[in-house]
């Protein structure tokens, strides 16, 4: 009779131990390692069906009714999932979990809340201020996460809030609520209360001061689906990105801004972003770019002044690498001027810019400020620039022209590859540099 013998493995890393121990050799991380076979013991064998005899209708998304959340999870929660919805404090979780509790509970729809963090009066004090309070919308203050799962299969609810994840614990498991060992028993607490009884979970998880999600990365594997709210808190703008989702694509983009009625969806962010701008003032320059699936048209600016005791550089909403890259190609490719000046840029209205299809754009706003020359108010630039000072092709450039045209611009200066957009959009193809800073500046600056 073969003896009976344990084997552990790390659910961080995968390497195996004869003995349990609690902080894995492999990769560090502290309560990952867990039991997973016990050699010589009999295993039943597991029983395999048709795919085909599995329905769909199970996985058809119900809207929250928010449609920028919507958006993002490609048209809503789907029964049995769980979504961890991450992001710094005060950026609006907690605000905009509330508003999808609120819009579901005003269908009739049962929805618990589960407040570990906050007094019931203080949840009621918020969604009051978001609007009037649904009699469906339920709230408990206990994070024993045994108590909420039974109270989720006594009350039935379509949907099911937890704020925050890192709030809940249960007896059966060493360590503070927030504790690696907690948060992924609890997590799978939560995954199988969901999957038992058909409901959406919507879980709030908290992350680190370097923007990490706060707890194993486990986590994310172990939910449906991730959402991260980004943002300058000193400002108004969120945006609402799918890190993970198994029932749609990550590609969508949500755009909120935060108003004293909670978060407020921005449908038409191109005309948010334009609404201030100076239309021909040196050194702006419009640039259509695209976020996930969705066109944007951005104010890109620049500012080039003598420096009052060293040159400087300053960006913001930008990586300075490429800064650092179109002033190179600038330099050794065009007559434009730099030397020891202070370099300022920026994009204007909060929006983190990183698409490469920008740097046309950014080399003429430098070009613009140095000579003072501003670019005619109709007129989208994009392109991304090479080494050798040529204007390559970049993704999606017919949708960037639709979404430049629907704002109203004219005229667009654009890689030589790009194709025909829509009728009534001139486009100015270039393939380098030079040729597209002429159309603005004189010949004699632009060598």
């Amino acid at each position: 009779m073969a003896r009976s013998r344990t084997t552990h493995r790390c659910t961080s890393c995968g390497s195996t131990t004869a003995q349990w121990t609690g902080r894995c050799a492999g990769c560090g991380e502290w309560g990952t390692v867990e039991v997973i076979a016990a050699e010589g013991r009999p295993v039943a064998s597991a029983a395999a069906q048709p795919l085909s005899s599995f329905e769909t209708e199970a996985s058809i998304p119900s809207p929250l009714g928010i449609d920028e959340l919507d958006r993002v999870l490609a048209g809503g929660v789907v029964p049995g999932s769980v979504t961890l919805l991450a992001g710094e404090p005060g950026i609006g979780k907690s605000t905009l979990a509330l508003q999808a509790a609120c819009r579901v509970a005003s269908s009739g729809a049962t929805v618990l809340y589960v407040a570990g963090e906050e007094a019931p009066e203080q949840v009621a004090s918020r969604a009051r201020r978001l609007g009037p309070v649904p009699p469906s919308l339920l709230v408990v203050t206990d994070t024993d996460v045994d108590a909420v799962a039974a109270l989720v299969a006594e009350t039935r609810p379509q949907i099911v809030v937890v704020d925050s994840l890192q709030s809940l614990s249960t007896s059966g498991v060493d360590g503070a609520a927030g504790a690696l060992s907690q948060l992924r028993a609890c997590t799978g607490a939560l995954v199988g209360a969901a999957k038992r009884h058909a409901v959406s979970v919507l879980a709030i998880g908290h992350v680190t001061k370097d923007g990490a999600m706060a707890g194993p990365r486990v986590l994310e594997h172990v939910v449906d689906t991730v959402l991260s709210v980004e943002g300058d808190r000193s400002g108004t703008l969120r945006f609402l990105r799918a890190l993970k989702h198994r029932f749609g694509p990550t590609s969508e983009v949500g755009l909120f801004e935060m108003a004293s009625e909670g978060l407020v969806g921005v449908p038409d962010a191109s005309a948010r972003f334009l609404a201030d701008r100076r239309a021909g003032a040196p050194g702006s320059v419009a640039v259509p770019i695209v976020d996930g699936r969705r066109s944007l048209v951005v104010e890109l600016q620049a500012l080039v002044t003598a420096p009052t005791a060293g040159p400087t550089r300053s960006v913001r909403s930008l990586d300075s690498g490429r800064l650092d890259l179109v002033t190179a190609v600038l330099g050794a490719h065009t007559a434009v001027a730099i030397g020891q000046q202070s370099l300022f840029a920026s994009v204007a209205g909060g929006v983190r810019l990183q698409d490469p299809g920008a740097d046309l754009g950014l080399a003429v706003a430098l070009a613009s400020s140095i000579h003072g020359a501003g670019i005619p108010p109709e007129v989208i630039v994009f392109g991304e620039l090479g080494l050798t000072g040529e204007v390559r092709g970049v993704p999606a450039p017919v949708q960037r022209l639709h979404e430049a045209f629907r704002c109203g611009f004219r005229t667009a200066i654009v890689p030589a590859s790009t194709p025909d957009g829509p009728t009534g959009l001139r486009l100015i193809r270039v393939d380098d540099l030079g040729t597209a800073l002429r159309w603005f500046l004189p010949a004699d600056a632009t060598a």
